[in-house]
């Protein structure tokens, strides 16, 4: 049995640009759709003031959403086997508890509760950096978030990232029949300059070098898996947020890996992931690598 693709809904326009994207994703690799909308239980007191008030219950509130999202997806992809549930609890408990039996979970950049001035939702933020799962957040323009640009852009980090990132991006590629940017930024260190002293160039050339050495050592497995994804790599100078936001305009997805790290504050994302979902100008998949403890 295949697992589907979890998307939460809230009613908002963030929430339904994620559900449009999930039923074209949910189109393109013929998956399930499940849509979640979490209700928080009532209190007695509360859902009886609110019939007696004439005003519709929190959780018909949410059948609602969750209803009319359904037939959002049934309207834009009828091929898509679509269902939809209303299940107790915060928003960000109810889909980290889906992401435990999904192949992703795909969310807005801000909820019901974010203010327009905040670049990314607590929601997602929190499900991006704890979920088991790949986490989609669908943000930035129109022709990114519309698949405009015929472009997966994937940011290749260190060794230790493992492959998931990768797989996801080729698999990407692959479904969609666009190319793959496979990106690593590097720069060169005080000790690279000091073991090639001799001339300006020298220890720039050897970073590059070994910058494109690691792409295509990250990428092997996954070419020989895929052998019709049109891959391009690039070795690019300077700092990893920087490149890949800037190569994010021209993209439909980013793909990084989760560089999770467990401090007191509980699980949180690396630097590189957190920026991109605050400013990447197309939606990004952040995919999970193993946890490590904060040094």
């Amino acid at each position: 049995m295949k697992l589907p693709l979890v998307s939460g809904v809230d009613g908002t326009e963030s929430s339904l640009r994620a559900v449009d994207w999930a039923a074209d994703e949910a189109a393109l690799r013929g998956l399930p759709l499940r849509l979640v909308c979490a209700s928080r239980p009532e209190r007695y007191e509360g859902a009886a003031l609110a019939l007696t008030l004439g005003r519709p219950s929190e959780r018909a509130l949410a059948d609602r959403v969750a209803g009319s999202a359904a037939e959002r997806v049934h309207r834009r992809r009828p091929e898509v086997d679509v269902s939809a549930e209303v299940t107790p609890g915060d928003a960000v408990t109810a889909l980290l508890r889906e992401g435990r039996r999904a192949e992703a979970l795909i969310t807005g950049e801000r909820g019901r509760g974010g203010a327009a001035g905040l670049l990314l939702g607590s929601v997602s933020l929190a499900v991006a950096a704890r979920a088991p799962c790949p986490v989609v957040v669908v943000r930035g323009d129109r022709p990114g978030i519309e698949g405009g640009h015929g472009r997966i852009l994937l940011g290749v980090g260190d060794p230790e990232q493992g492959p998931a990132a990768v797989r996801f991006a080729f698999r990407e590629a692959a479904a969609r029949d666009c190319e793959l940017d496979a990106v690593h930024a590097w720069h060169c260190s005080s000790h690279d300059r000091a073991d090639h002293p001799r001339t300006v160039d020298e220890p720039h050339l050897y970073c590059k070098e070994r910058a494109a050495t690691l792409i295509d050592e990250a990428v092997a497995e996954a070419v020989r898996e895929n052998p019709t994804v049109r891959l391009r790599s690039a070795a690019v100078e300077g700092k990893a947020v920087r490149v890949l936001v800037q190569r994010s305009a021209a993209a439909d997805l980013v793909v990084v890996g989760a560089q999770r790290r467990t401090g007191h504050l509980g699980p949180r994302l690396g630097r590189v992931a957190h920026v991109l979902l605050h400013h990447a100008d197309c939606p990004v998949a952040v995919v999970p690598v193993p946890d490590r403890p904060d040094t």
